[in-house]
């Protein structure tokens, strides 16, 4: 075989396969990855909100380049007992090549940043201790009253962030390509 007739081949399988990874499907099951494009807190989101994850991947790289559209789902902010929590609603995912799908989805893996309550904690029970010993001026009080400002602070629940950039992970449930561009 010559050079340029290996050259030739070599070129046609690669346009060859440029139609494929174009048409690639978003089917039930597809396993998509990206990096989320704007922070999202417990502390502040509103249920509807939009969001973006972009630079989307599938874990076989048929489809690449792709962005998800979503919204918040629910959101609870922390609060005495209560954790906080975000639930992230997938709507859409245009690809590279211009497809949009309608999707159904779930989240599998997401970053999410909380933040400590050492300090609160370590406060409360100063105060609580503060407050045990003026009110009884006995050390046993000091003791109860830092114990109590601890464990109220414990109960405390701290806010949860989604922080830009962080890679989220969607499995796909349903999926329908649409007809024209959204």
């Amino acid at each position: 075989m010559t050079r340029n007739f290996r050259t030739a081949i070599a070129a046609a399988t690669a346009l060859a396969l440029v139609p494929m990874l174009a048409a690639a499907q978003i089917s039930p099951g597809t396993q998509l990855v990206g990096t989320m494009d704007q922070t999202l807190s417990s502390k502040d989101a509103q249920v509807g909100q939009p969001f973006t994850v972009s630079n989307v991947h599938s874990l076989d790289y048929k489809v690449s380049g792709a962005t998800i559209y979503g919204h918040v789902a629910a959101v609870q902010p922390a609060g005495q007992g209560t954790p906080g929590r975000i639930e992230l609603d997938f709507d859409k995912v245009n690809t590279r090549s211009g497809n949009v799908y309608r999707i159904v989805g779930y989240t599998t893996n997401v970053q999410v940043v909380t933040k400590a309550n050492t300090g609160k904690e370590a406060a409360a029970a100063a105060g609580g201790a503060l407050l045990g010993s003026l009110i009884t001026h006995r050390w046993l009080g000091t003791i109860a009253g830092a114990a109590g400002g601890y464990m109220l602070a414990k109960n405390n629940r701290a806010n949860v962030e989604i922080p830009a950039s962080s890679v989220v992970s969607v499995r796909v449930q349903q999926s329908r390509r649409q007809t024209g561009h959204y």
